[in-house]
């Protein structure tokens, strides 16, 4: 382990491959690289301190040099214990960042890097998850009086940070970056999609087509990956709990069940929910030998490993991300990237061209609170249309895409309400 005085990571000398693969994410990331060179005149984060808890990537370097180059200073971990790409941890302390994060961290280590990137007295926080704002309002409480505000990246932090907002416990502004169609309606859709299906194809090799393909939840990332799924040539099965959720998939073509039907007939299984015990212990009791379950939500406790290790008579490793459980009645079953984020933990996380679009918001989410959050209340607020269509345009533009523009005439028809047929 390398400890300097502002990092702690794995192993210093993968700086170079880590710096190789951040050049790759810079030159997909259009939208960002707009930003950056008209933050770097404007400097929108001079004297902010901001403090990050977001997965340590490639896509995620672009952004620290993003906020850097507008001014901030940054101090960043990660928000999984299995996310982190070591060799980008790496090149980023080489670099001189602050950076705490490396791959296969305990939750003792989790969290201690989390404290070391609070020594940074944060004015913003930028989150994936909300452990960090949720470490901020448990343990140093205090630091709070000296953040402006905060940006959460992801549906699980958004919906706890929404429901403290709703307690009257928030103690700072927090913007929903997430929320942004600009955001879920492409990363969590095709990002996800196509990440997860990367993810389980490295941890195991297997041939999709044919398959029966499980899909617990139909929210922006199940949709997105039922739909690579039946792409690759998989038969897909969704599960869900929201009547709306569950009859959108079934007019977008899919079988829909409960888990207790579909686990007696599933081939592979991946949670996509963000709620826990979607998968337990009666699931594996009737799974197919050889079934492969995983997790493409957010936290392991989608599926209930537990109760999977309780049955078991021998565990064993196959290959990098793959755990064979052999359980007493004779069959295995397989569990990819011990529950973790599949398409993290397995691969490299979704593809640079989409986290363009999610980290070009929170990098305007950061400015719009380092310009207003003084006067924002302790709530939840939403990425405003103005900036999701203008982040639209910007990437449209950078990727030499030319759309319509109604006239003025147009415009005036739409608010005639005296025109008739």
């Amino acid at each position: 382990m390398d400890m300097g005085d502002a990092y702690t990571v794995a192993d210093l000398s993968l700086a170079k491959a880590g710096g190789l693969k951040v050049d790759w994410a810079r030159s997909r990331m259009p939208a960002l690289a707009a930003l950056r060179a008209k933050a770097e005149k404007e400097r929108p984060l001079a004297g902010q301190r901001i403090a990050g808890c977001l997965h340590v990537t490639k896509e995620t370097a672009v952004l620290i040099e993003t906020i850097e180059a507008a001014g901030g200073k940054v101090s960043w971990s990660g928000c999984n214990p299995l996310s982190t790409q070591d060799d980008v941890a790496a090149w980023l302390a080489s670099e001189g960042y602050d950076v705490h994060a490396w791959y296969g961290q305990n939750t003792e280590e989790f969290y201690q890097s989390i404290d070391r990137t609070l020594k940074i007295n944060p004015t913003l926080t930028l989150d994936d998850g909300a452990d960090l704002i949720y470490r901020v309002h448990s343990k140093f409480p205090e630091l709070a009086e000296g953040v402006i505000g905060g940006t959460e990246e992801t549906t699980t932090g958004v919906h706890r940070l929404r429901a403290m907002g709703e307690a009257g416990e928030l103690l700072y502004p927090v913007i929903a970056v997430n929320d942004a169609s600009t955001k879920w309606d492409f990363d969590n859709v095709h990002g996800t999609g196509q990440s997860t299906i990367d993810g389980i194809i490295r941890a195991t090799s297997v041939l999709l087509a044919g398959k029966t393909f499980v899909v617990a939840g139909y929210g922006h990332c199940g949709k997105g990956l039922a739909n690579r799924a039946r792409g690759m040539g998989a038969n897909v099965i969704v599960t869900e709990v929201d009547p709306i959720a569950a009859l959108k998939a079934v007019m977008d073509g899919y079988r829909i069940m409960q888990m207790d039907d579909a686990a007696k007939i599933g081939d592979v299984f991946c949670t996509a929910t963000g709620m826990k015990d979607v998968i337990i212990g009666r699931h594996f009791d009737i799974m197919k030998e050889g079934a492969i379950v995983c997790n493409t939500g957010h936290y392991d406790c989608e599926i209930n490993i537990a109760h999977l290790e309780d049955r078991a008579e021998k565990i064993y490793t196959i290959r990098e991300d793959n755990e064979a459980f052999q359980l007493k009645d004779g069959r295995t079953i397989h569990l990819l990237a011990r529950g973790r984020l599949v398409n993290l933990a397995a691969a490299e996380g979704h593809p640079s061209e989409v986290m363009d679009m999610s980290f070009a918001n929170q990098f305007l989410a950061l400015c719009r609170l380092a310009a207003e959050g003084e006067g924002y209340d302790n709530i939840v607020y939403d990425i405003s249309a103005e900036q999701d269509s203008e982040l639209a345009r910007l990437k449209l533009t950078a990727e030499g895409i030319s759309i319509d523009t109604l006239t003025d005439e147009q415009l005036a028809y739409l608010e005639d309400y005296s025109a008739g047929t």
